[in-house]
């Protein structure tokens, strides 16, 4: 096991929710100044994506504990949540297999499954994604465990980023249109306007 402490001393903290100071793409290149060869190339395959195949099979080992328990975690996510979706569809047919443990990951796609919006859902997903990071990442500060999770950190707040960035368009779309309708109520109708959401 590596020692970062020069690395992880100098990252800033992250806050599930709030913008991060960097990027993913920027963080990865700067933790491989610091990481032995093999470190990087762990670094490398470090994902949000668990890498299922098409039977949903458990991915090859990675060579890194962190980054198996990990994909373990989030393939189990996923198929509980396939499992529940079909549940609460009513569809017949089998019902996805999913395994119970671990048991944060169920609970996790349990809970999201009965949220009324998605977005919601997404959001909440996240957070349990981040908790079990933590987790996973254990008590030792300056490893590549923490340098892995640091990773992943990111990876979230740009995706929950991303969510903000659809939301707003969405609203405005919506006011753009409502917009519309006003002007078309006043004078008639409105041709399209340059900027215009399309």
């Amino acid at each position: 096991m590596g020692s970062y402490y020069y690395l992880v001393a100098q990252l800033p903290n992250l806050v599930y929710g709030q913008q991060a100071t960097m990027s993913a793409a920027y963080f990865r290149t700067l933790a491989k100044t610091y990481l032995t060869a093999g470190d990087s190339a762990l670094l490398d395959m470090v994902s949000l994506d668990p890498q299922l195949s098409e039977q949903n099979e458990k991915p090859p080992a990675s060579g890194s504990d962190f980054i198996d328990k990990w994909r373990e975690w989030e393939r189990s996510l996923r198929l509980n949540l396939a499992r529940n979706r079909f549940q609460a569809l009513k569809r017949e047919g089998a019902i996805p297999d999913a395994p119970d443990a671990p048991p944060d990951a169920a609970t996790a796609a349990k809970a999201a499954v009965v949220m009324d919006s998605p977005l919601e859902a997404e959001i909440a997903l996240d957070k349990f994604r981040w908790d079990a990071i933590e987790a996973l990442q254990g008590l030792t500060l300056f490893s590549e465990n923490t340098v892995f999770a640091y990773l992943l950190k990111l990876l979230i707040l740009e995706r929950r980023l991303s969510f903000k960035t659809e939301e707003g368009f969405k609203e405005y779309k919506a006011l753009y249109a409502a917009i519309l309708q006003g002007a078309e109520g006043v004078r008639g109708p409105v041709g399209p306007l340059v900027g215009e959401p399309k």
